[in-house]
């Protein structure tokens, strides 16, 4: 099998933000293990800015992004040399790789980044991932790397996705005010009512939380792959997660549907930042699949954007029915909107092409 495995900040560092040797040691064995087992092993680290701030002398997460990425620039230097004398250990070589939100989203970068993974586990390496937050503008602020390990579950053809963290899994009831709180064990298909179970952010050292787990374990069963949420501190979490062992963590099932890396991206990864109205028959023909969305069939533009934004497709009742990358401003869109072919005077009149269109589930 070949798999991913994600590390969280709190996973990894103390509660002062240094980096915690016995937790990426555990880490590394149990990745030997999966490896002696025969398996394919990526590696996605979160941990660079916490690793960074005691380097640094700076004992709060800063609030700003020049200062997030110099202390991750330091931060990952930290982090990989840790990872790689442990792992090192254990006669396996660190291979570091990061990467960006475009290279999921341009195509040549997409097969070159896959191409490079392909080749570094034909030579045994064990490909140590994290985002570049140091040349990040808009990503640093999304990036928890919950995400980037999904998306790069499905470039790297795995077959399952374990995030790894500090609570066992997603519970049915928040165990800081339900004592009896149970873990929810298995999902067949994450809906609203699990979502608002997750909840927000996690500690204070990372920028995640069980919510963005819960939505990268939805990535990952709309790309075709079995995620696991558990809990880092499990002894042989890693091999049991992989052995599908009753109990490890919360299993999220994999969709038979499935969408390539690009539609994954759109549908989860990019923030809207607008809405586009339609009638009833732009709804129905966008929810029936293969087909852009046409000018003629907007009634209303909500938010200001720019051509290539993300933003959502909402039907007549208020529900959003997909989620695309506009191919016109929001000004130029309210002036096109109604209007049929003719009458836009050579204009293209895809608003959103149906290969930049995801219909979104119920």
């Amino acid at each position: 099998m070949r798999l991913v495995a994600k590390y969280g900040t709190s996973s990894l560092t103390d509660h002062a933000g240094r980096i915690d040797d016995a937790a990426v040691a555990k880490a590394a064995a149990e990745i030997a293990a999966a490896r002696a087992a025969g398996h394919e092993v990526l590696v996605v680290t979160s941990g660079a800015v916490a690793a960074g701030l005691p380097v640094l002398g700076i004992d709060t997460r800063p609030g700003d992004a020049r200062t997030l990425q110099a202390v991750s620039a330091v931060g990952q230097a930290q982090l990989v040399q840790t990872w790689s004398r442990h792992l090192g250990a254990h006669g396996l070589v660190a291979g570091q790789v990061l990467l960006a939100p475009l290279d999921f989203m341009v195509r040549t970068q997409y097969v070159h980044a896959k191409d490079t993974l392909e080749r570094l586990l034909e030579l045994g390496v064990v490909p140590v991932v994290n985002e570049n937050d140091v040349i990040a503008d808009d990503e640093i602020r999304f990036g928890d790397n919950d995400r980037i390990a999904a998306l790069l579950a499905q470039l790297a053809s795995c077959e399952l996705l374990v995030l790894l963290t500090d609570t066992p899994g997603l519970m049915d009831a928040d165990p800081r005010v339900v004592g009896e709180a149970s873990l929810i064990e298995e999902i067949v298909a994450v809906d609203a009512s699990l979502e608002e179970l997750a909840g927000g952010s996690g500690t204070d050292r990372g920028s995640g939380g069980m919510a963005s787990k819960l939505a990268a374990a939805k990535m990952a069963a709309w790309s075709g792959v079995r995620a696991v949420i558990a809990h880092a501190d499990r002894p042989a979490v890693l091999v049991e997660a992989i052995d599908g062992v009753a109990g490890v963590g919360t299993v999220v099932r994999p969709r038979a549907a499935r969408l390539n890396a690009r539609k994954l991206w759109i549908a989860f990864a990019v923030v809207p930042s607008g809405r586009v109205v339609v009638d009833e028959g732009a709804a129905a023909a966008i929810a029936a699949g293969g087909r852009s969305l046409l000018a003629a069939g907007v009634v209303e533009v909500q938010g200001e954007f720019d051509a290539g934004a993300a933003v959502e497709v909402v039907g007549p009742g208020g529900g959003v029915v997909a989620k695309g990358l506009v191919g016109v401003g929001s000004d130029e869109l309210r002036g096109m909107a109604g209007l049929r072919s003719a009458e836009l005077e050579g204009r293209d009149a895809a608003v959103v092409h149906v290969d930049d269109l995801v219909v979104l589930p119920d």
